[in-house]
């Protein structure tokens, strides 16, 4: 049985897996890995336009994540585990979302000569959530350049996601259901869901619900 080390938190826009990594990494003292998505100079430009800006936003997101997590292999001395919120074959997602099939070519063309070295994680946490609740919190942050993001977006998102997790096999997916638990204001919400991530047995895939574990006060 191997030890989870490196965990990667995955989810829709708006499911909380920033929020998740940033509290996990202070549990368990680890190297924290987050997407540098508000450097992406073409993003709101692509929310504003996103026929136009789709391929640029999707050509710089890929190159800055592979750049990111290729320092990943280099050994880290002082923390025991790695967290980050985005695994980089979610890429794929929002390519086959959101580009055009002369533009789908040229990107995998490029994905596929970079791919390979990218190191994959010992356990993926996919946050699966409703349409309704992502876009709840999406109106709750009130990020600028989020709020022209439609409904109808979110959910073909939302499906891509669930169609691309269910069956993903290049790492260990625990999906876990967040439609009624609070992992940063509920600590037996996080407890529990730290207790089953910290497993040494995870399946290739298992579904989790915190809020079937919590104890009645």
């Amino acid at each position: 049985m191997s030890k989870v080390r490196y965990i990667a938190i995955e989810g829709v826009i708006g499911a909380g897996k920033t929020t998740l990594s940033k509290r996990l990494s202070e549990s368990l003292n680890a190297q924290l890995v987050l997407e540098d998505f508000d450097e992406n100079p073409f993003l709101e430009r692509f929310y504003d336009n996103p026929k136009a800006y789709a391929f640029h936003t999707q050509i710089y997101f890929l190159l800055s994540r592979f750049k990111q997590l290729q320092q990943l292999k280099q050994p880290e001395l002082f923390h025991e585990y790695i967290v980050a919120d985005y695994i980089f074959e979610k890429d794929k997602i929002f390519a086959y979302l959101n580009l055009h099939d002369d533009e789908l070519k040229l990107y995998e063309t490029i994905t596929s000569n970079i791919e390979k070295s990218v190191v994959t994680p010992d356990l993926i946490v996919y946050l699966q959530s409703t349409t309704d609740r992502l876009m709840n919190n999406i109106m709750y942050r009130n990020r600028s350049y989020e709020q022209n993001m439609s409904r109808e977006y979110i959910n073909d998102l939302n499906e891509a996601y669930n169609y691309f997790f269910f069956r993903y096999r290049g790492s260990k997916v625990m999906i876990v259901d967040t439609n009624e638990v609070d992992f940063l204001n509920n600590e037996q919400d996080y407890q529990n869901l730290l207790s089953e991530i910290l497993k040494s047995d995870h399946p290739s895939l298992s579904y989790f619900n915190p809020a079937s574990k919590r104890i009645a006060k």
